[in-house]
């Protein structure tokens, strides 16, 4: 599977939970170096049960779970997360919790991402991670340098290698709205900020991905409180949702919460500049911050 969701005509029994779990499954069989074939045939199973637990399928009893990560030499916490996916019910949402990480960390964020066909990503006070230059990623990952080297140089690069998703052959059509309060909140330093508008305006002219800026003048909206992300994919699979906190992200594929955030999605799109528009704001952001670059202190004072 290897982070991609399989959307054949097995996929309508699956879920966000159980597509999660199915990836888990299938990663600690990879890090096992072990072949599929030869993990059902010792367990006493067929091939396509091994192959619909890895696709999320199908569920099987904990005995087998059990069984099935014995066979592998799954260490304790791999084991442990595993059966607390497996136990948990489908209720249409879930939460996973970052374990003092960034959230960019969490599998079920990951394959989701990157299956997505389209994806309508909000955020009010910072510009999204998936859109983030490493200067700027850097001080939001660890602004006040307390954080130990590898720890930080790790949650980094998964940040740099989560946006590869933007980039490849199978991007989704991706629409980010950015509040202006982000494009004049300085992080960092007025250099990390002109290169990040800079960034900002030449991604406006990628052909699968559209930055857009919803501008302070427009009147306040409840759509604009909360961050979230929206995520379509090849049918059968349904839409599936996550807004994140500090400490865990919240995924949703319930009908009627998916009806709230398209009903979020249509209205900042009316808030929102459009790709013209916001690129004039993102060179405009990039001119004033170049002019102020030995006068950082001031940075929160820019108008």
């Amino acid at each position: 599977m290897d982070a991609d969701l399989d959307t054949g005509h097995c996929a309508r029994l699956t879920t966000a939970r159980s597509r999660e779990l199915g990836q888990e499954l299938h990663l600690a069989r990879k890090r096992a170096n072990l072949k599929a074939t030869a993990v059902a045939e010792e367990l006493g199973w067929s091939a396509g049960k091994l192959s619909k637990l890895e696709n999320g399928w199908r569920t099987t009893t904990s005995w087998d779970y059990g069984a099935l990560l014995g066979k592998l030499g799954a260490d304790h916490k791999t084991r442990e997360r595993i059966q607390r996916i497996a136990s948990e019910q489908d209720i249409g949402h879930f939460l996973r919790a970052h374990d003092g990480r960034l959230s960019d960390n969490l599998l079920c964020l990951m394959i989701h991402e990157r299956a997505a066909l389209t994806m309508c990503k909000y955020e009010p006070m910072l510009i999204p991670g998936l859109l983030q230059t490493e200067g700027y990623a850097r001080k939001v990952i660890d602004p006040d340098g307390v954080r130990g080297p590898e720890v930080r140089d790790f949650d980094l690069a998964t940040r740099m290698e989560r946006q590869s998703v933007l980039g490849g052959p199978k991007s989704p059509e991706a629409v980010f709205y950015i509040h202006e309060i982000a494009l004049r909140t300085v992080i960092g330093s007025s250099r990390i900020m002109h290169d990040q508008m800079m960034r900002l305006a030449f991604m406006c002219e990628w052909s699968r991905l559209a930055p857009r800026v919803i501008p302070m003048s427009r009147a306040g909206h409840p759509a604009l409180v909360h961050s979230f992300n929206l995520m379509t994919f090849a049918k059968p699979v349904k839409p599936v949702a996550y807004s994140e906190t500090d400490v865990v992200t919240v995924f949703t594929e319930d009908e009627l919460e998916i009806g709230v955030y398209q009903h979020k999605q249509k209205a900042l799109a009316g808030l929102a500049l459009d790709a013209g528009q916001s690129r004039s704001v993102f060179a405009h952001w990039a001119s004033i911050y170049d002019r102020r670059e030995d006068r950082d202190d001031q940075g929160p004072d820019l108008a």
